[in-house]
C-alpha cells in the first residue's frame, strides 16, 4: 500500500508536466495471490485533505494515532479484475528510526525508513483477505522526477534474527552508483553495514533485470511474484546475507523503460484519472 502526493508512476502526472503534485494524489493498494487486485486511481486536488496526523485521498485515508497507522481503504481495482477493495489496515511500529538517506548528492531524492519492523493486521472485505503478520513503513521524498536522475534501481527489505536489513542499489544517470545497506534492530536502532556483492538473478516476466545482495556462491530466487510491469518488478525473494538465509520483499525499477513515451498510454489503462471529488456526496462515488 502506497500513498502519493505527486503520483510518480501516473501517466496523467507526467503528461501534466508534474507542475502540481497536489493535483495528482493516490492511495495505491495491491493484493496478491488468487483473485489479487490492483488499485491506483489518480485523483485531483479536491480529493486531498491533510492534517498533521491524517492523509486523505477521496474515500481512502491514513491516520496516525501516535501508536498505530490506521489505513482505511475504499477503492475500485483496475482491469482485468474490476471490483471494490474496501477495509482497514493497521500498522503498529515496533520502534521509529531516525535514519534519513539522500539518494542523490544534492538531496533531491530522500529515503526515510520510519519503521523497518512493524506488526500489521489486514481486514479487507473479501474472503481470505484477513491476516496478521510482519510489516514495514517507509517514505520517499523528491523534487525531481525519478527518471530524471536514475537509470535503474533495486531495493530489498529482509527480516533477520535481530530485526531487518534494508538494501538500496541505484545506478544514477550521471554514471555514479548508490549502494547502501542498513541493519535495523527491533528497538529502532540503525547501523550502516557492508552488504555482500550485488548478484543478478532471473529476470521478471517482462524481462526487467533483477539483482540483490547475496553471499558468494548463493543465487537469489523468487519465492512469490507480487507485481509485474514492463518497467517494474515486485516479488518476495530469498537470498543469503552474511550467512543468514532471509526472505523479503524486493523491487526492481528500470527507469530507462519508464521514460519511454510509448509506455504512458499502457499505464493509463491501469491508472484511471478522476479529477473531481466532493466530500460528503454519495459514499459510492469513485
Amino acid at each position: 500500500m502506497i500513498g502519493f502526493i505527486g503520483s510518480v508512476f501516473s501517466p496523467w502526472y507526467a503528461w501534466s508536466g508534474r507542475r502540481d503534485p497536489a493535483n495528482h494524489v493516490c492511495i495505491n493498494v495491491g493484493t496478491y495471490g488468487p483473485g489479487g487486485r490492483f488499485t491506483m486511481t489518480d485523483r485531483g486536488r479536491s480529493a486531498l485533505r491533510t492534517t498533521p496526523d491524517t492523509f486523505q485521498v477521496g474515500p481512502s485515508s491514513m491516520r496516525w494515532t501516535g501508536r498505530d497507522l490506521i489505513i482505511e481503504i475504499d477503492e475500485i481495482s483496475g482491469p482485468p479484475l474490476i471490483s471494490r477493495v474496501r477495509g482497514q489496515i493497521r500498522v503498529t511500529p515496533g520502534a521509529i528510526t531516525s535514519v534519513e538517506l539522500p539518494l542523490t548528492p544534492d538531496g533531491a531524492h530522500v529515503w526515510r525508513p520510519f519503521a523497518p519492523s512493524c506488526d500489521i493486521s489486514v481486514e479487507l472485505e473479501a474472503p481470505g483477505w484477513q491476516w496478521r503478520g510482519h510489516g514495514y513503513f517507509d517514505a520517499n521524498f523528491g523534487t525531481r522526477a525519478l527518471e530524471a536522475d536514475f537509470a535503474f534501481w533495486t531495493w530489498g527489505r529482509y527480516p533477520t534474527r535481530d530485526g531487518a536489513t534494508v538494501i538500496y542499489d541505484a545506478d544514477r544517470r550521471d554514471g555514479t552508483h548508490l549502494g547502501r545497506a542498513f541493519a535495523f534492530g527491533a528497538d529502532g536502532s540503525a547501523q550502516a553495514c557492508d552488504a555482500p556483492p550485488r548478484t543478478r538473478f532471473r529476470r521478471s516476466f517482462w524481462q526487467v533485470r533483477r539483482e540483490t545482495r547475496a553471499d558468494p556462491g548463493t543465487m537469489p530466487r523468487q519465492v512469490l511474484n507480487m507485481l509485474d510491469a514492463p518497467f517494474y518488478s515486485r516479488a518476495t525473494v530469498a537470498t543469503q546475507l552474511d550467512g543468514e538465509v532471509v526472505t523479503g520483499v524486493h523491487e526492481a525499477l528500470d527507469l530507462r523503460r519508464f521514460r519511454s513515451p510509448l509506455l504512458k498510454p499502457m499505464l493509463a489503462v491501469r491508472v484511471p484519472r478522476r479529477a473531481r471529488w466532493s466530500f460528503g456526496d454519495d459514499p459510492d462515488q469513485t
